[in-house]
């Protein structure tokens, strides 16, 4: 278990903040990271052209250690959706194949799919929304020899979800499937591996459980599509791009996955911070976060027993994640209503979510828990 650690984050007294999976806070030391890069803009004399790759390869090798992976295999990005583009960008489908989705699955791991499905006369097909929780089961049967691409979260938004993606892996490499997967709501709460996975690509925003800021990600491309086609061609992604002077025109690309980066990657202000975060996600431990989560969500379960508010089973859920259905319907104006005591969670789909990290404490549970059942007993009258 890790101990509260919410003198790292820039909370005040009185606000119990359960909305990580909307966005984190920035940690203070992010956020001077992040400030001091900015700075340096203000002097650009200073910064030389060593500088516009330092920072991105101190921030690829940082999340290789997240994925485990190769930092050759790590690209960096500014949105989910970015790195979701490029693999539909790379990946092959056949007029009458089909792309893999979930229901109520995050809208930016829609729409790319949805485009290539239209523009090759391919097929979406969406795995309902199982009623006992098992989000794994109902994609492994409707994975079929006919599937060209799986597009697949490892925790479903709305739910909570938690996916097996081993055992999905495994079903995608023996079917032939691509396996592209976002990440967002789990890379740095819950452990992730692509040796175990073996997915094409695995895309994750960093801004919630990477604790970096908004319009910075990373994204892990195997090595099998390393000759593919970037999204945007620039000159940061070319063999020579570290001779300023002498930037010829070349066809050729840095080394890895590094054709698939972002342009402007070395951004000054933004990778100092992200780097920042992910030192703390590391030295903190995914495994130990993701312990401490689930002990913390567990805790609001059982204090909410009788309320009238359900949790999918522990084991069909991600243990950072929890999405609380009513049995009868939730009361208008809750989520506000939280927010005028200074209490913040979501209201996603009909689930009301509630996402804590390393910053909430047991008393953030019993403020939660206080407001929550006097709003349930107050509509109930």
């Amino acid at each position: 278990m890790i101990s509260c650690q919410r003198h790292l984050f820039d909370i005040p007294d009185g606000v119990t903040y359960l909305n990580c999976a909307y966005m984190s806070p920035l940690m203070r030391s992010a956020v001077e990271a992040g400030q001091a890069g900015i700075a340096r803009k203000a002097q650009p004399w200073k910064i030389l052209a060593d500088d516009f790759f330092t920072g991105s390869e101190e921030l690829r090798s940082l999340a290789a250690r997240i994925f485990n992976s190769s930092p050759n295999d790590l690209v960096i990005i500014p949105s989910a959706s970015y790195g979701l583009q490029t693999a539909a960008l790379n990946l092959t489908i056949a007029r009458g194949q089909k792309i893999l989705v979930l229901e109520e699955q995050f809208p930016s791991n829609i729409y790319p799919w949805r485009r290539l499905s239209q523009q090759m006369g391919a097929e979406m097909v969406t795995v309902p929304k199982p009623a006992d929780g098992n989000w794994t089961a109902g994609v492994l049967e409707c994975l079929k020899d006919d599937v060209a691409i799986a597009a697949l979260p490892n925790v479903q938004w709305t739910t909570g979800g938690l996916l097996d993606l081993e055992r999905i892996g495994a079903a995608c490499r023996q079917l032939g499937t691509a396996l592209v997967l976002d990440l967002t709501q789990s890379l740095g709460v819950y452990p992730f591996d692509v040796r175990s996975v073996q997915p094409d690509f695995a895309i994750a925003a960093a801004y919630k459980w990477l604790l970096g800021p908004y319009s910075t990600g990373v994204m892990y491309v195997a090595p099998r599509w390393h000759e593919g086609h970037p999204l945007e061609e620039n000159w940061i992604q070319r063999d020579n791009a570290r001779n300023f002077s002498n930037l010829y025109y070349t066809d050729n690309y840095q080394e890895g996955a590094r054709r698939f980066d972002m342009g402007e990657h070395a951004n000054f202000g933004l990778v100092p911070a992200t780097i920042r975060a992910i030192e703390q996600v590391l030295a903190w431990g995914v495994e130990e976060i993701a312990e401490t989560m689930g002990r913390l969500t567990e805790k609001i379960v059982c204090q909410l027993e009788g309320s009238g508010l359900i949790a999918w089973p522990e084991a069909m859920r991600a243990p950072h994640y929890l999405c609380l259905r009513s049995e009868r319907a939730v009361p208008e104006a809750l989520v506000e209503a939280l927010a005028k005591e200074r209490v913040y969670i979501s209201l996603r789909g009909a689930s009301l979510r509630i996402t804590p990290h390393v910053y909430n404490s047991q008393e953030d549970v019993d403020r939660l828990i206080q407001i929550l059942k006097e709003c349930f007993e107050a509509s109930r009258r």
